[in-house]
């Protein structure tokens, strides 16, 4: 598990093949490596990978094809920079909100502008997912803990203060890169919860949880 709270920005060195998938190497920047072990998790853009090789500026992580398909690591270069993020342990203050590292689709950035001195970020969303984001709920984007300010359509909207812009990769961002999105994870099992055994059929539709599904699973006095 992380907090969404980016430790460092590094770059991946390289890229290579291992047995049908990809070893990724990646340097770590100012990221401390004192305490990582083999084994440990890191998170990379947002993508929870396990150290399977490191040295004091760098670490290796084996990379599946379902990974490199499914988040923006299967389209970095040598030398793109990426957020990271040691996994929380029981003394980890929790600044962001609970992430599990297993991100569930890829938007892109339609739109960057200055709102203060902060920059205001668009982002479309895959259809699928736009059930679990909400304005003031939590999201994290490339690796990163977010606020959603506001969601029209397919689009969501957040204010990138100073601070994140400057520590994050996200000062690199332009109009069309695309990044790793992790909904909230409390959403995923409230829905799990409401639906029983109807949600691995996926079943809930456009349309979200409804107060039909919500009195059909006990939850709202219909008498």
């Amino acid at each position: 598990m992380f907090t969404g709270i980016i430790e460092a920005v590094g770059e991946l060195r390289g890229a290579m093949p291992q047995g049908g998938d990809q070893r990724f190497e990646i340097g770590v920047g100012k990221l401390e490596m004192g305490d990582v072990a083999l084994g440990d998790s890191i998170a990379v853009n947002g993508v929870c990978l396990t150290v399977v090789d490191f040295g004091a500026d760098w670490f290796m992580a084996d990379v599946s094809n379902e990974t490199l398909a499914c988040t923006t690591l299967g389209s970095l270069e040598t030398g793109s920079p990426v957020n990271l993020e040691k996994a929380l342990t029981p003394t980890t203050r929790l600044g962001g909100h609970l992430v599990s590292g297993h991100v569930d689709g890829v938007g892109e950035i339609v739109s960057l502008r200055d709102d203060g001195r902060s920059v205001r970020v668009d982002i479309r969303a895959p259809q699928s997912l736009l059930r679990y984001i909400a304005a003031k709920g939590s999201i994290c984007v490339q690796g990163i803990s977010l606020t959603v300010n506001s969601i029209e359509d397919d689009v969501f909207g957040l204010n990138i203060v100073p601070h994140t812009m400057q520590e994050t990769n996200l000062s690199a961002a332009t109009v069309g890169t695309p990044v790793n999105l992790e909904v909230d994870i409390i959403a995923r099992y409230l829905e799990r919860l409401l639906l029983g055994r109807a949600a691995p059929d996926e079943s809930v539709g456009e349309e979200g949880v409804t107060r039909t599904m919500l009195a059909s699973a006990g939850f709202l006095d219909t008498k």
